[in-house]
């Protein structure tokens, strides 16, 4: 390797550790303050940088939560693809439910509940959300498709009967430092299960609206409704 080409491996590494950092430093920020009191400015003094060398690398808060966004969902591949590795589709599907639902700090938890909230007045950051809520939703049925051991299981309509109980663990972590996630994961397991093998009595939910209809959307329940999840990220 010539010396230039070092130099070029030695800055990109360097500017992608950057990055994380401020990556990090948003994370806490936004935990502790909330992402709409948040400020550039804040997220520069917590990186130690200045505010000019924050927008290097991102010019606005809304492209931070897509840096955060892209970390979790990168995260997510790897843990995935290290899981398949080791264990067939049904156990990297339970094992990846487990892992991210029990293993979820309570900061975590508490940055996703208040870009839910931020997504009912921010366009930018309820796209953000939508498109990480689509990206988990098209990846659990598209694995309960392939799992499902009964021409009774309909996976649209499974993943609406989970995704309620999904999004309550998040918002228990969120607000209970103490919470215990282990028996609402075993009774996820347990609907999966029974869904899968055509046991669980399931009504789809109303087709989903078109993009342009500006009524409520029939579709989509819980807080994930325009108060949207995690990406991860699932992911």
């Amino acid at each position: 390797m010539s010396a230039a080409a070092g130099a070029v491996i030695d800055a990109r590494s360097g500017q992608a550790a950057r990055r994380e950092h401020i990556l990090d430093a948003a994370e806490s920020c936004f935990v502790r303050n909330g992402f709409h009191r948040t400020t550039m400015q804040d997220l520069a003094r917590e990186a130690s940088m200045s505010p000019g060398n924050i927008y290097r690398y991102f010019d606005s808060k809304e492209a931070v939560v897509l840096g955060l966004a892209e970390r979790d969902r990168e995260r997510g591949a790897v843990l995935v693809e290290a899981m398949e590795r080791a264990g067939d589709k049904r156990a990297v599907l339970m094992g990846v439910l487990a892992r991210f639902f029990l293993e979820i700090s309570r900061e975590a938890a508490v940055l996703r509940l208040d870009l839910w909230v931020e997504a009912t007045r921010n366009p930018a950051i309820a796209d953000l959300v939508e498109r990480g809520d689509e990206e988990g939703r098209v990846w659990l049925t598209e694995m309960f498709d392939a799992l499902k051991t009964s021409p009774d299981c309909d996976p649209a309509a499974l993943f609406d009967a989970i995704a309620p109980l999904m999004k309550g663990m998040i918002v228990s972590r969120a607000l209970s430092p103490g919470y215990d996630a282990r028996p609402a994961v075993a009774q996820l397991q347990s609907l999966i299960e029974a869904g899968l093998s055509g046991a669980l009595a399931l009504s789809p939910l109303p087709t989903r609206k078109p993009a342009d209809d500006p009524r409520p959307d029939p579709g989509r329940s819980g807080p994930g409704a325009h108060c949207p999840e995690l990406r991860s990220r699932m992911g």
